[in-house]
């Protein structure tokens, strides 16, 4: 069974007003992502994987280093997806409810959250991602490097922000800074998030 690229949660333009463009998606969502889903089905057309949940596949992969390559397109297939879900058309400012009493918890307060997330995305060298995790039941930040994700280290993610230059290149040119403040100031989807938390 081949794998399939999930639909983007939104319109490719409804992100504009809140400083995404469609062309970044159109490069983004239609060529990099796109380019996983068909660079994964190949790798993985004839052999035990082809038949496996995408999950499955980072998990058996990332512990074998001969699989690299069936690694990091599934990964990167299933970051992309779950990055997608992390952003929504008028989003950003503050959590509320259980996720927010949670962060105020685990961090001390959401802004020191915001600074915490905000210098792991900052401060990934080269390519990556940060993330927002549950590790245990305790709320933490984390920052991966190219297309490691907390699925393969067996932690529960909840947000992420994809620092990989062509995420924010166009938008943005080489101001990262500039795209995690947006991404947290107008685009992060605090529902998604929640929704992962109150996961089992």
């Amino acid at each position: 069974m081949a794998f399939v690229q999930a639909p983007l949660p939104f319109d490719i333009n409804a992100l504009e007003p809140n400083g995404m463009k469609a062309e970044t998606f159109e490069y983004h969502y239609g060529k990099h992502h796109k380019a996983y889903v068909d660079n994964l089905n190949k790798l993985t057309e004839g052999t035990e994987l082809a038949d496996k949940s995408l999950e499955e596949v980072i998990k058996t992969s990332f512990q074998d280093s001969s699989k690299a390559g069936i690694f990091n397109n599934a990964a990167q297939v299933w970051n992309h997806t779950f990055f997608w879900n992390s952003l929504k058309p008028n989003g950003g400012g503050a959590p509320t409810g259980d996720l927010a009493a949670k962060i105020d918890k685990d961090f001390g307060s959401f802004d020191k959250f915001k600074e915490e997330f905000s210098n792991a995305a900052a401060t990934q060298f080269g390519s990556g991602w940060s993330w927002l995790i549950d590790d245990g039941g305790t709320l933490k930040v984390i920052k991966t490097p190219n297309a490691e994700n907390p699925l393969a280290h067996g932690k529960k993610a909840l947000l992420t922000l994809d620092v990989w230059e062509h995420a924010y290149y166009i938008d943005y040119r080489n101001a990262r800074p500039a795209f995690i403040k947006n991404f947290l100031d107008n685009l992060v989807n605090w529902d998604f998030a929640a929704e992962n938390l109150a996961k089992a």
